[in-house]
């Protein structure tokens, strides 16, 4: 094939593939905005189950009772998402590495033998996607599953038990999330 046809053939086929995805592009169109509007609607849907659910933990489940279901909520949510156990195995052994770790995520210091884990000096919001949506509470029972995730996090990594103390959150009022774990 000598070179001009070679050219009017590729112009042929670029021209009619711009042309068969702008139209697949507008048939399309139709169906991404039905799955959107479902989308949002099953989302309103999650977040009022939500509410209703926690307003129920609050109304009829014992304080004690309700933190240890929000922190087994957080234990799983340290198996599901995979950079949580990879901070773990990055920060293994020693204070000093799970502060590094962290801090390829997060403010992280260790002061008086306590690692501080902090979302920034200022957090947008809430950044978990299942809370960010619901109406935030001045003792917000959501915060005790953050609390969980970060003690699974620091345990695996030391090795040994944490306790993590909850200094303040955005759903909780304050300007940011902030967190103290203490090695046993």
């Amino acid at each position: 094939m000598d070179r001009k046809t070679f050219l009017k053939a590729s112009l042929g086929v670029v021209a009619a593939s711009v042309a068969g995805a702008s139209l697949r592009a507008g048939a399309e169109e139709a169906p991404c905005a039905k799955e959107l509007e479902n989308a949002n609607r099953e989302s309103a849907f999650v977040n009022a189950w939500l509410t209703d659910l926690f307003a129920a933990i609050d109304a009829e489940v014992d304080p004690p009772a309700q933190v240890r279901l929000l922190e087994a909520c957080g234990r799983g949510c340290y198996r599901r998402h995979a950079f949580k156990p990879e901070i773990a195995r990055k920060g293994r052994g020693s204070l000093a590495n799970l502060q590094r770790a962290y801090a390829e995520s997060f403010e992280s210091w260790v002061e008086d033998g306590a690692l501080h884990i902090r979302y920034g000096k200022v957090s947008k919001g809430c950044y978990c996607p299942a809370a960010r949506n619901r109406p935030a509470r001045p003792h917000d029972l959501h915060c005790e599953c953050t609390k969980a995730t970060h003690q699974t996090v620091c345990e695996m990594a030391l090795g040994r038990p944490c306790r993590v103390e909850v200094l303040e959150t955005v759903r909780r009022g304050g300007r940011t999330c902030h967190f103290a774990v203490r090695p046993a």
